[in-house]
């Protein structure tokens, strides 16, 4: 198995995920304190130098009033 933090999947969920904030008018701080994290684990994450586990993006999904599974298929190309 290859790394993943620079891969062009970990770069599109990123991308998903900044999207998804944005929609919801969210900063990363605002994102942040809903999540009851600090703003760099956002900015880290956003930036894709951090990956996320699947505990902390079903939390960030539910947050941001997105379905994980849609974000799953794009990440699939579906």
């Amino acid at each position: 198995m290859k790394k993943t933090l620079y891969s062009a999947q970990q770069k599109q969920l990123a991308a998903l995920l900044v999207e998804a904030r944005k929609a919801q008018k969210l900063n990363q701080r605002e994102l942040a304190n809903r999540l009851e994290r600090v703003h760099s684990i956002v900015a880290t994450i956003e930036l894709g130098q951090r990956r996320v586990d699947v505990i902390e993006f079903l939390e960030i999904c539910r947050v941001l009033k997105i379905d994980p599974c849609k974000i799953i298929a794009k990440l699939q190309g579906k």
